[in-house]
């Protein structure tokens, strides 16, 4: 068996997830985990599946014919990683919305080693004055011991600057 990763993008309609996962199966694969949204308007994601080695050009020729319907599907096997080790934390950010914001949290995070293994961000509207409030949940793997804590006081030191509250917890 082999793990592949299709990573898809297309404009947005009823029926998508459904060309995709008949494309899988029809290739014999098994759906094990997928990121799938609506984000700007398309119909983005990615899809990690299992399925036999002799198996992949059946899931490139079914891919083929969801792309013939839009969807731009790629397809790259996934790497057999080593257990990543190391703590896992949650980061959780919120703030007025300013251009910047990711590029100064990922620039700390990145600096001191943090490996970002999920990124979710999104805006919604302040209860009271309406204002954009900028959100960030992110789950960080950090290789080195005591990283925690610089990476905790770096973010502190940047959420004065970028008006911003952030939590940094160990992972359940």
């Amino acid at each position: 068996m082999v793990l592949m990763v299709l990573s898809v993008v297309g404009s947005d309609r009823p029926g998508l997830t459904q060309a995709l996962a008949a494309a899988v199966l029809s290739a014999g694969g098994n759906w094990l985990e997928g990121h799938l949204s609506r984000l700007g308007g398309l119909y983005v994601g990615s899809v990690l599946i299992e399925l036999e080695a002799d198996a992949v050009e059946g899931l490139r020729a079914a891919v083929d014919a969801v792309d013939a319907h839009g969807l731009e599907v790629r397809i790259a096997p996934a790497i057999d990683a080593d257990d990543a080790g190391g703590e896992a934390f949650e980061f959780s950010l919120v703030g007025q919305d300013q251009p910047g914001i990711v590029n100064q949290v990922t620039t700390v995070l990145s600096g001191l080693g943090a490996n970002i293994e999920t990124f979710r961000s999104w805006i919604d509207a302040e209860p009271h004055s309406g204002a954009a409030l900028f959100h960030i949940e992110a789950r960080l793997r950090l290789a080195t011991e005591g990283a925690a804590s610089r990476i905790q006081t770096a973010l502190e030191d940047i959420s004065a600057e970028i008006m911003v509250d952030v939590v940094l917890k160990p992972a359940d």
